[in-house]
């Protein structure tokens, strides 16, 4: 009842909202109130509001997104989108894709840092007509702020519960046609007991993350820019018995390094310029090696290289407006993977390359209608190549009404585990995979005024070629295959946003999914694991004056789950769990802010992964320091 008093009265003064520019859902920047691609934005004022330090913590509160960690902080945590594979999310920061190439093609969420962001993007549904591979699920883009203009510079110190001690600095500094950012950021705690139910050692971790960024605007019409970051982390855990194959409380860590650089080059800046272009590389490296208390275990390496451009022609036709956008580019990723404790065994140097061409055809048809038509082809050198296709459409029914709709295909191409196997005399890979494909559609409404933002969206994907692991009973080998059945993934996601009052802004957000597995053609689907049926997610960030208030509510419905320790293995269920949290910063001074927040405010105990403990309550408290701005 509330919310719909709220509509109608928004409706009476509804007006244009101030323009929202997404650079995810397209090849190119575009006004939000004109995509249609369901994209949830989280701002440079909601970050520092709800002071998480870890980008998933807000990640999460997005619709549609499931949230698996095994243990305590730090610990490895996979993200699905709308029920997809935790594989089958893309991940950009500053425009570098971010995933793992040594590990499974998933992102590492588990290292990125909040520090230093000024804008987080989540677009949901299939994106590999325009991104490629990865991109099946959804594209998450996390983005530093633009280092041009006023020069600035902050830093900040905080602490709390089980050690936990975090430690940020920032610097802006340049003028409105050449700017440079720097950040770092410090990040570590003891953790907890995540397997021994308090009797064993804990499970610590320590994150560090630099990152730069440099931008020159010589003309009018270019751009030259440059972004690097790096980030190390380390973090104990509880694996496996070597023996038994069980979980234990072993003395188990892994060290993770990640390190990129992204550069481009650009002409025809301005959005209404008829031509324009942009080449562009980028690297990443990344080093993840595991060891068992001081004792070296294995070691895999890899990294990828992108080289490639885009060119954009915007015309009229009467009263339509079009923009055309041809993109190549070139990709080729090494693996390396070498241990100690199979003597070698699983000893292996694998490449692959890509070729892709990409064209998108968007459209504002009198400012009624507005299409967005993209085709990729991706021309792989170790599997069949695959085309993608994304049709989508937006239609303004009345003052800030409109309907959407869309269709796209996704693609995950196998990862380097699931072609060339790891384990010795015990898991081996199938170099005759072909990559995942999946068919989506979503339809929507939405609305929008000056003091209200309104969307409800029911989509459908379906998962074909799902790569999944196979048992021989002859040669007791494990392997991997093409599922010959579909899964299927469903549901709805409505989300509303309330500005009442300046400086205040509410979200909140509900999601309905039905994901259902399906590995042999004919047989029965079961509910996919992890993922809940019903979430939802209420946050808030308000400021007056010296006072800032953010705080968070994360409901997470039942799921299933497979526990592996039983013989055969069995499906559980992990329990519904509320996750709270809050911030409170003053400002003493217009220059210092104390700040103290909490997590898992209600206490909750409760698993992401069957077996492994989570954090209960936090509480932290610091203080930050802000120059110029």
């Amino acid at each position: 009842m509330t919310i719909a008093l709220i509509l109608a009265a928004a409706a009476a003064t509804a007006a244009p909202a101030a323009p929202d520019i997404v650079v995810s859902a397209a090849l190119v920047p575009v006004d939000r109130a004109v995509s249609p691609a369901t994209v949830t934005v989280i701002d440079e004022a909601r970050i520092e509001a709800l002071g998480s330090p870890f980008a998933l913590d807000l990640i999460r509160l997005a619709p549609g997104i499931s949230v698996a960690t095994t243990g305590s902080q730090g610990a490895q945590t996979q993200v699905r989108i709308r029920g997809a594979e935790a594989n089958h999310t893309l991940v950009f920061i500053d425009g570098i894709a971010f995933n793992d190439p040594a590990a499974g093609n998933e992102a590492r969420f588990e290292t990125f840092g909040a520090d230093g962001l000024g804008r987080i993007e989540v677009v949901r549904g299939p994106q590999s007509a325009l991104w490629g591979s990865e991109a099946l699920g959804g594209v998450i883009a996390l983005e530093t702020p633009d280092p041009l203009g006023t020069p600035r510079a902050s830093g900040a110190l905080e602490y709390g519960s089980r050690d936990f001690t975090r430690g940020t600095a920032s610097l802006v500094t340049g003028g409105e046609t050449v700017g440079v950012s720097a950040s770092a950021a410090y990040l570590r705690g003891d953790g907890i007991d995540s397997l021994g139910g308090g009797r064993g050692d804990r499970d610590g971790f320590e994150t560090k993350t630099a990152s730069l960024k440099a931008v020159a605007r010589p003309g009018a019409d270019g751009e030259l820019g440059i972004v690097a970051r790096y980030i190390e982390h380390d973090n104990q855990f509880d694996g496996l018995d070597p023996v038994t194959f069980q979980r234990a409380d072993t003395a188990e860590a892994s060290r993770t390094e990640t390190g990129a650089v992204r550069a481009w080059a650009t002409l025809g800046r301005d959005a209404d310029a008829a031509w324009s272009g942009t080449i562009e590389s980028q690297y990443l490296a990344s080093d993840n090696r595991n060891r068992d208390g001081g004792t070296p275990l294995n070691r895999t390496t890899g990294d990828r290289f992108r080289v490639g451009g885009k060119l954009i022609h915007r015309l009229s036709l009467g009263e339509t407006r079009h923009t055309l956008i041809g993109a190549l580019e070139r990709e080729d990723e090494t693996f390396r993977a070498s241990d100690t404790q199979y003597f070698g065994a699983t000893d292996q140097r694998r490449t692959r390359g890509r070729m892709t061409y990409v064209g998108e055809w968007r459209a504002d048809w009198n400012g009624v209608l507005a299409t967005d038509v993209a085709v990729r082809h991706d021309d792989f050198n170790r599997f069949a190549n695959e085309t993608t296709v994304r049709a989508s459409a937006i239609l303004t029914v009345a003052p800030g009404l409109s309907l959407v709709g869309s269709y796209g295909e996704g693609i995950a191409q196998p990862t380097f585990f699931d072609l060339y196997g790891f384990f010795p005399g015990n898991f081996v890979g199938n170099a005759n995979l072909t990559p995942e494909t999946s068919r989506g559609y979503e339809a929507g409404v939405r609305y929008t005024s000056t003091l209200v933002s309104a969307e409800v969206t029911a989509f459908s994907n379906r998962l074909r070629d799902e790569i999944v692991s196979v048992f021989d009973n002859a040669t007791f080998l494990s392997s991997t295959a093409n599922a010959t059945g579909r899964s299927r993934r469903r549901g709805i996601e409505a989300n509303v946003e309330v500005r009442p009052v300046a400086g205040l802004a509410v979200t909140a957000n509900y999601t309905l999914i039905d994901a259902r597995d399906q590995q042999v053609a004919a047989t029965a689907t079961l509910r996919e694991v992890r993922r809940p049926r019903h979430s939802g997610n209420l946050a808030a960030g308000w400021t007056s004056g010296p006072l800032t208030l953010g705080a968070s509510l994360a409901y997470v419905g039942t799921r299933r789950d497979t526990d592996f320790d039983a013989f055969p293995a069995l499906r559980v269920r992990l329990n519904d769990y509320v996750l709270g949290g809050a911030r409170i910063a003053y400002a003493l001074t217009p220059n210092i802010e104390a700040f103290g927040r909490i997590e898992n405010a209600f206490d909750s105990r409760y698993q992401d992964a069957v077996g492994y403990a989570t954090p209960g309550r936090g509480v932290f408290g610091g203080v930050r320091v802000k120059i110029g701005g």
